[in-house]
Order: C-alpha cells, then structure tokens, then sequence
C-alpha cells in the first residue's frame, strides 16, 4: 500500500512491520528505559545519557499528565529548529499515538531540558501544511522519521514548541 503522505521518500513495503503482539512489549520497555534515561540525564546535568543510539542528542519533555494532573517526563530526539522545537509522536511507527502525545495536546504548556538548561514552551501541534514543510528538516535531524511514517497508516503529529 502506498504512503498517503507525497513527501515521505520511504515505502511502506520498503521497512518491517511491527507485528501487533510486540507493540505492547516494546511500549513498555521504551516506557521503564526513558523514566531511566530521564532521571540518569537529569542527575547528570545532562551530562550522561544524552544521546540516543546513533549519537542522536535528546531533550528531556516534561508535561502534565491529561488524566492524573501529575508532573510527567519523557526523553525524546532533541529537534530544534531556530529558537523553537520540534517534537515527533512517532513511536517508531507503531499504531498508536504515544501517551505523551495526548498529554502535550491537552496541556500544551511544557518544559524542554537540553543539555540540563530548561525553558518553557507552548506546543502547538503543525498543520498537515506545516508538516509537509517541516518534514526535511526532520529528516535532516533524524531519517529515520521517514521509515516510521512509511510503517504506519497514522499521520504522525508534530508539534511546535515556541519559547514562552
């Protein structure tokens, strides 16, 4: 099946399938790995941990929990973009939205840690316009962004994080 999106380079028959039974699996190591991740960068001072496999820089996203109201932190690829970010809800190209994702599109107030400096920003999730346009600065940033869109029938949101 082709890409609905034109601007993904990547087809669909072109990256393996994350077979259903494995998603859950992978959820929820992605999910004790990052609170590690998490609280090694920020004792740290963003010193260790600080790269994702590849050399890929990460911010640590902090955010309000849609249901608990509890303070929540994710690590993710560090995407700047001027003096804005970029945040991806790709989640390798799973079938879902991460759980992040619905906490940053109900509370779009949030905290962005690079490198242990941390600042407020406002997400505001891109337009189907915004997207298109942004998505080779990602890609420049990540390629693999590509692979996900291509492994996913989801339009893979991105938000804007501007500097408050």
């Amino acid at each position: 099946m082709p890409n609905k999106l034109d601007y993904v380079k990547t087809r669909r028959e072109d990256v393996d399938e994350i077979p259903l039974k494995w998603q859950r699996l992978i959820q929820r190591v992605m999910k004790h790995y990052t609170r590690f991740n998490v609280w090694v960068y920020k004792k740290s001072g963003g010193r260790l941990l600080k790269n994702f496999p590849g050399g890929y820089p990460i911010c640590i996203v902090g955010m309000i929990g849609r249901k608990s109201g509890a303070r929540r932190e994710i690590a993710l690829i560090h995407l700047p973009w001027g003096e804005n970010k970029l945040l991806v809800a790709s989640q390798g190209g799973m079938e879902k939205h991460p759980q992040w994702y619905f906490n940053i599109a109900a509370t779009p107030e949030i905290d962005i840690m690079v490198r242990g400096v941390t600042q407020t920003y406002l997400a505001c999730q891109a337009s189907d316009e915004e997207k298109r346009e942004l998505w080779p600065h990602l890609l420049s940033l990540y390629p693999d962004f590509d692979e996900y869109q291509a492994r996913t029938d989801r339009d893979i949101p991105v938000f804007i994080c501007k500097p408050r």
